[in-house]
């Protein structure tokens, strides 16, 4: 399905991208809006009930830790997608599925997560987007470690707190 958003240019463009419905595809985006945005090169796995989302980015930098997290989680959403740079480790999940409940819950469009996640068949049935490298039973500490809001960068892409994210099968964009 081809979209027309070529109304995008200059200082409006951030203005269109935040407009813009979950139904625009990610290929179609990349052939209008190219240059203005980062293309994600890791190899996510769709892991929610949602496999199209779209928001604004809230990050999240921890390693093996998930209070932090789960704390933003609880927090109003309003529909931005929570970015979590778990420095790549597959050795613990850092979302579960009270955690995943909690985005649902307080109305987060989607969590993409630089690690694993665990009670997947759960998390698929989920009103959310849930991208992780995989999944993993073993639960993570939860001391509270890491940092909120705060620049991240993986998968060749800088995704800066209030840049628009948009998500599907075919992958993850993120605005300049």
């Amino acid at each position: 399905m081809k979209s027309d958003v070529t109304q995008c240019s200059g200082e409006g463009c951030a203005t269109s991208l935040e407009s813009m419905s979950d139904s625009i595809s990610t290929a179609d985006l990349v052939d209008e809006l190219g240059e203005k945005l980062q293309s994600v090169t890791t190899q996510f796995q769709n892991l929610g009930g949602r496999s199209q989302f779209s928001g604004p980015v809230r990050t999240v930098k921890c390693y093996r830790d998930n209070a932090l997290l789960k704390s933003v989680l609880g927090t109003p959403g309003d529909g931005a997608v929570l970015v979590i740079d778990g420095g790549g480790a597959l050795e613990s999940a850092l979302v579960g599925d009270i955690i995943a409940q909690l985005g649902v819950d307080h109305g987060w469009a989607g969590i993409i997560v630089n690690g694993v996640i665990r009670d997947r068949v759960v998390i698929s049935t989920l009103p959310i987007g849930v991208k992780a490298l995989g999944s993993n039973p073993q639960k993570s500490t939860k001391t509270g470690a890491g940092e909120a809001d705060v620049t991240v960068t993986f998968g060749g892409v800088t995704f800066r707190p209030g840049a628009m994210l948009f998500s599907d099968e075919d992958g993850i964009l993120v605005e300049h």
